[in-house]
């Protein structure tokens, strides 16, 4: 079972950045249920095997006044994946610092090592205006001087800062799988 966790503010931009999760996970016949990070309890935790924190809208940066609903991350022995919000979490509970810095559209990005099935030159979508530098316990995985792909050199918590729910829908599945 994997776990779906909203960043979203408005349920309105879950429409843009968590269904179509939804849709990948569901087309594959992968059981998940989704939640809102503020609603998330430890028995949601313990009954999933996999977690996936979405992105959000540009405008809305209200993930980052409730970072303590996401102590747990550091904790967790389960996979994570966070996508550019989610990255963004993860980065700041790890010690990373948050920067400015509005990218939007589709980029190419040079994985200098296979990242859960992306590997060589890829197109991916960017959307976002902050980033967090490279928190020390993390490998960075593409050649722009901006962390797009991270792993924890010990966990299995994996972020993006790009969507791969837009252009590469093959990570999110390698991920799950």
């Amino acid at each position: 079972m994997i776990l779906l966790i909203s960043t979203c503010k408005e349920k309105f931009h879950e429409l843009e950045f968590v269904k179509p999760i939804e849709k990948i996970l569901s087309e594959n016949k992968i059981s998940f249920f989704t939640k809102h990070h503020k609603e998330i309890t430890k028995s949601d935790l313990n009954k999933t095997k996999k977690i996936i924190l979405s992105g959000t809208s540009l405008k809305d940066n209200h993930f980052l006044k409730d970072l303590k609903n996401f102590e747990w991350i550091k904790e967790t022995n389960k996979p994570l994946l966070g996508i550019c919000a989610g990255m963004q979490i993860i980065g700041l509970l790890f010690n990373g610092k948050l920067r400015n810095k509005k990218e939007i559209g589709f980029y190419k990005e040079d994985f200098k090592k296979e990242f859960l099935g992306l590997k060589g030159e890829q197109e991916v979508y960017h959307l976002h205006h902050n980033y967090t530098i490279l928190p020390k316990d993390f490998i960075k995985f593409t050649k722009s001087k901006i962390p797009q792909a991270i792993k924890h050199k010990e966990k299995k918590i994996y972020g993006v800062l790009f969507h791969p729910e837009v252009r590469n829908k093959e990570l999110i599945l390698n991920f799950v799988k």
